[in-house]
C-alpha cells in the first residue's frame, strides 16, 4: 500500500477523520457517515471518479491497542470512456476500506515499515491514500461499454455497431496501385 509521507494535515479537509472524541482504548467505537467532495485525480487514465462530485463515507472507526481501525465503505460515481469504442461511460464505485492507523511512537512503529500502515497524526488520519490505492485497485484498466463491444473500424474510425454488416475497406498494396489504375481504366 502506498501511503503519502508525513505533512501537516489540515482537521477541515474532507478525507481528515479526527479522532479527538474516540477513546484510546480498545473496544471504543465511533461511525462517521458523511458526504464529501472527491480529490482531484482519483481513479485512473481512462475511468475515475469526477473531480468534486459526492463521495458517500459510510465507516467504523475503532480503537485496537496500536492505533485505529478505520473500515466501512466509500460510494460515489465513475465516469470515463470506452477503451474499445471511445462512448462515454458511467457507472457507480462502491469501495471496501479496511485501514489501521497507527498511533505515534506505538510498537507498530518499531514493528513495521513506514509505507506498512497508515500513521495517525496526533488525532488526524488521511484517509486520501488508502482511498487511492482502492480505488485504483477497482477500476478497470481497460474499461469497456459493455463486454462485446466490438470497437472502432480501423481504417475510418466509426463505431463497428454503426456501419452495415457488410462494410469493408479496399487494401490496395501501394506497389500493386499503378496496376489497379490500369485495371478500372480498363473496365470503364
Amino acid at each position: 500500500m502506498q501511503h503519502q509521507t508525513q505533512t501537516h494535515l489540515d482537521p477541515r479537509s474532507p478525507l481528515v477523520l479526527d479522532t479527538t472524541d474516540l477513546p484510546r482504548r480498545p473496544g471504543a467505537m465511533r461511525m462517521v457517515e458523511r458526504t464529501v467532495p472527491a480529490p482531484d485525480g482519483l481513479g485512473l487514465e481512462l475511468i475515475g471518479v469526477p473531480p468534486r462530485s459526492d463521495l458517500t463515507l459510510s465507516l467504523r472507526l475503532e480503537s485496537v491497542s496500536e492505533g485505529v481501525l478505520v473500515s466501512g465503505t466509500v460510494a460515489g460515481r465513475v465516469e470515463g470512456e470506452c477503451g474499445r469504442c471511445l462512448r462515454p461511460i458511467s457507472d457507480t464505485l462502491n469501495v471496501e476500506i479496511q485501514e489501521l492507523y497507527a498511533y505515534e511512537h506505538s510498537t507498530t512503529d518499531e514493528t513495521t515499515d513506514e509505507d506498512e500502515v497508515g500513521r495517525l497524526q496526533g488525532d488526524l488520519i488521511d484517509l486520501e491514500p488508502a482511498l487511492r490505492d482502492e480505488v485504483v485497485l477497482i477500476l478497470p484498466t481497460n474499461p469497456l461499454c459493455r463486454e462485446d463491444c466490438p470497437g472502432l473500424c480501423p481504417e475510418c474510425g466509426v463505431r463497428w455497431d454503426e456501419l452495415p454488416d457488410d462494410h469493408r475497406h479496399e487494401q490496395v498494396d501501394p506497389r500493386w496501385a499503378a496496376l489497379s489504375d490500369m485495371t478500372t481504366k480498363t473496365e470503364e
